[in-house]
């Protein structure tokens, strides 16, 4: 039961990541692909850019419930279901769910592999997860963002910071499993980390655009691709 509840996990949790929220919402209510505008990236801040504030709320709901249904399905079926329990604790299936939607959303099967970044579905898994440890990656985030203007750092830099409040809050509650919990979110933020690559390389380079709240149609860069 336990390889069937990881089986379970991974490929449950990945095919509704590989769900894009930015290319359903924008077909939707403007009909029109994400893809060909800005910087032609399938995620949140390019909705934000391109179409305002009304498809980029969507598109936030729709993964902010992608994550949390991964978690909490795969926590209850797992949990429940299998009667599976890792480490004395359902919290690690859920960071292997959260993993695993994050990969869905990055590298979705639907799409031909190619999708957004993964912060936004890695911070939200965390809500379902462990809402104190998202709390204060969120704040990095924030903080971050707030005094550079690079979305890309803030991401890197909270991405990071998951994996060390996951070991700090956990470990603090006495919680079972903090340290696997904590690897798992290492993975994740070097994943995140891979995944801005271009970013971190305009970032030396100088040429790395500011976050904005004005919309754009108009061709961005690359080095835009946050989500």
């Amino acid at each position: 039961m336990v390889l069937l509840s990881l089986v379970f996990t991974v490929v449950f949790s990945y095919l509704l990541g590989s769900v894009n929220s930015a290319i359903t919402v924008c077909r939707i209510l403007k009909k029109a692909d994400i893809r060909d505008y800005g910087s032609k990236n399938a995620g949140l801040t390019n909705v934000l850019r391109v179409f305002g504030k009304g498809p980029a709320l969507a598109t936030l709901l729709f993964d902010l419930a992608k994550g949390i249904i991964a978690v909490v399905v795969c926590r209850l079926v797992v949990t429940y279901g299998f009667d599976v329990m890792f480490f004395n604790n359902d919290r690690f299936i859920g960071y292997i769910a959260g993993l695993s939607v994050m990969i869905g959303h990055i590298f979705p099967v639907f799409y031909g592999f190619h999708g957004g970044k993964g912060v936004l579905v890695a911070a939200t898994t965390l809500i379902a997860i462990d809402p104190l440890t998202c709390f204060f990656a969120v704040l990095t985030f924030a903080i971050i963002v707030a005094i550079t203007r690079y979305v890309s750092v803030g991401s890197i830099i909270a991405a990071f910071s998951y994996p060390l409040f996951t070991i700090l809050t956990q470990s603090l509650r006495q919680i079972d499993g903090a340290w696997q919990n904590m690897l798992v979110g290492l993975v994740i933020a070097f994943l995140i980390t891979y995944m801005h690559k271009p970013n971190i390389e305009r970032l030396k380079a100088g040429t790395e655009n500011k976050f904005s709240f004005k919309s754009s149609k108009s061709n961005d860069s690359d080095d835009k691709k946050t989500d």
